[in-house]
């Protein structure tokens, strides 16, 4: 049986993903796997890349045939020179840059109110009109029944 250890697509038009994958040749490219060894996800800035390298050493030693893609990856990591005897292979994968912590400038005043103050301002507003309201509809009710008495 002849294996291969190839990129498995996944994600969505345009904004695809890869997972690094043992597979007997003959299958298709997204079919039935041995195993996953991998991922790697090109469009991110720098590209991620992450290799089992205990598990890439054995596939490779037990005869699997890496496609030109994972090659190149493989020799990213320094999983290839590894495997060929190269004592001082090293990775080269660059981390990815940690976020910047966003910092408010203190010298600037705000110009929204917290929440609190403004449900606070609306409270009391809302308080007296339907106190505003009730004497009216009190009277319009007291009007209509002393009509309909005197009918």
């Amino acid at each position: 049986m002849a294996v291969k250890i190839r990129l498995k697509r996944l994600g969505k038009k345009f904004a695809p993903y890869y997972r690094i994958v043992v597979a007997d040749s003959r299958t298709k490219r997204d079919g039935r796997v041995i195993e996953e060894i991998g991922k790697y996800h090109p469009t991110e800035n720098p590209s991620f890349i992450e290799v089992d390298s205990d598990r890439a050493q054995y596939w490779l030693s037990v005869g699997a045939q890496p496609t030109e893609q994972v090659l190149a990856i493989l020799k990213l990591t320094g999983d290839w020179g590894t495997f060929k005897g190269d004592k001082n292979a090293v990775s080269t994968v660059k981390a990815p840059e940690g976020k910047v912590e966003f910092t408010v400038d203190e010298q600037k005043k705000t110009v929204l109110k917290p929440k609190a103050e403004k449900k606070a301002e609306e409270a009391p507003a809302a308080a007296e009109a339907p106190a505003e309201e009730a004497p009216a509809e009190e009277a319009a009710a007291d009007e209509t029944a002393t009509d309909g008495d005197q009918a």
